[in-house]
């Protein structure tokens, strides 16, 4: 696939770094041309100076050809208008925007355009190491509503199967981690000691949740 990157600060080299060793194409735009200094001696791909959301410098960087376009410049206006103009007028469907401001942000996803918010994605990250498991989630929706989560649960539940686990707690899990690998819960799945299990739900449902699977299942059914 051909990638076209907006932004060759830290976030942007080290994608286009990743990119390349994963065996992509990629092209790289930035206003400055000091900027490509980042970018390893042995970087094959393209580097364009220019501002990333002129048509003459997008197709320079090969925006026709692009399967994805990614916009992680320093600014949340020049991304996100950089990101329509990759959609709506070269019709590449997988674009994502980095955007400072989480309000913003949520406007934009409603709209269609993937963003990730910075400063909220930091928040949520550190947030994570910080309290006990499951205060924070790893993902919520544009909404809010729907979240994916980790969840503590108590030992007595280890060798119970899944699909009762569910039933008890009243949600689905998402996947499970076990020993490196992340497994799709199938019927005869069992819990198992040290698993870290994940589920999607209702936001405003993980504190029963989080409360069923925190005592012994003999304690709750």
């Amino acid at each position: 696939m051909h990638i076209v990157i907006m932004g060759c600060g830290r976030v942007g080299s080290t994608l286009a770094h990743i990119l390349e060793d994963s065996g992509h194409s990629v092209a790289i735009i930035d206003r400055d041309p000091q900027a490509f200094r980042r970018l390893r001696a042995g970087f094959r791909g393209r580097r364009v100076t220019g501002i990333g959301f002129d048509r003459d410098v997008l197709e320079e960087a090969g925006i026709e050809a692009a399967g994805a376009y990614v916009a992680v410049s320093s600014g949340d206006n020049s991304n996100i208008i950089s990101a329509r103009v990759a959609r709506e007028t070269f019709g590449v469907d997988n674009v994502v925007a980095r955007i400072y401001d989480s309000r913003r942000a949520e406007v934009y996803q409603r709209l269609g355009i993937p963003t990730v918010a910075t400063v909220r994605w930091t928040a949520d990250q550190i947030l994570r190491r910080v309290l006990p498991e499951g205060a924070e989630p790893l993902w919520r929706d544009p909404s809010g509503c729907v979240v994916l989560a980790e969840v503590a649960y108590h030992p007595g539940w280890i060798g119970t199967p899944t699909r009762d686990l569910e039933a008890a707690a009243g949600t689905r899990l998402a996947f499970i981690n076990r020993i490196g690998d992340t497994l799709l819960p199938r019927n005869d799945s069992v819990v198992q000691e040290g698993d870290v299990l994940h589920v999607m739900a209702v936001e405003a449902d993980m504190d029963r949740i989080n409360k069923v699977l925190s005592g012994a299942p003999e304690e709750e059914h």
